[in-house]
């Protein structure tokens, strides 16, 4: 019997390792559940710099993501790197058609920390009609701040905001979880800590919580458990790969 939640990844590949598909399924396999994956583009990247990127037909994507949803009982999906808001909403509309329970949560990458853009900003305003359908979006301060600027931010009575705080220039690593209209200060568990900064660390922080999630826990124990996960991570060594454990 399996006693382990499936949980499928939608993510860019990264020849790196360091984000994307290659490092959610390192953050599924140690959150204990099994992490199934769906390739929305390949890049060409390494821990410092994004080369290129083709962008896989969306048909495949959705095709493939209809096959995972048929033949195993998702519990949760993440979902990273996507051209514009169409291509997610015929990914969030796949899901959804494949299990109306599903957990989804989207980590909104509208470009790498090296400035290579992923997303189509002139799509902006379509993510309206999306947002509403997810369970929680999780940009870093800097893409929070892109949202608040075209009011693009869900309805916290639909979909709860993680606002990543490692780009902050106040509170450097403070999270705020907005729930129900409610904010949450979720500040770092040791703050005497050095922690480096790594390639792809908000992909493992938003896989880390679709791990907790599709396990049962709540929103915010989702999230403070993705937190001390992210932790763990940042302080592994101080190259721009961590490692997990």
């Amino acid at each position: 019997m399996q006693e382990r939640p499936y949980v499928i990844s939608i993510a860019g590949f990264d020849p790196s390792g360091g984000a994307g598909l290659l490092s959610d399924s390192k953050t599924f396999e140690q959150s204990k559940v099994i992490g199934l994956g769906v390739c929305t583009a390949l890049t060409l990247q390494t821990a410092s710099k994004c080369l290129s990127l083709e962008w896989r037909p969306i048909d495949e994507v959705t095709e493939a993501i209809q096959v995972l949803m048929e033949n195993y009982s998702v519990s949760a999906v993440k979902i990273g790197i996507v051209k514009d808001a169409e291509y997610l909403g015929k990914i969030v509309e796949t899901v959804q058609k494949g299990n109306s329970e599903v957990k989804i949560v989207w980590d909104p990458v509208l470009k790498s920390t090296s400035d290579f853009n992923f997303f189509d900003l002139e799509t902006l305003p379509q993510l309206k009609k999306i947002v509403h359908k997810l369970s929680l979006i999780t940009p870093n301060y800097n893409e929070y701040t892109v949202l608040k600027e075209n009011n693009l931010l869900p309805d916290t009575h639909q979909c709860a905001l993680l606002i990543k705080g490692g780009h902050r220039e106040d509170h450097l690593g403070t999270d705020i979880l907005v729930e129900n209209g409610k904010e949450i200060l979720l500040a770092p568990a040791e703050r005497n800590t050095t922690y480096f900064p790594k390639h792809g660390s908000g992909c493992v922080l938003s896989s880390a919580i679709t791990a907790e999630l599709a396990k049962g826990k709540n929103m915010e124990t989702a999230c403070r458990n993705g937190k001390l996960y992210i932790e763990k991570f940042l302080k592994s060594n101080s190259s721009l790969l961590g490692t997990h454990s």
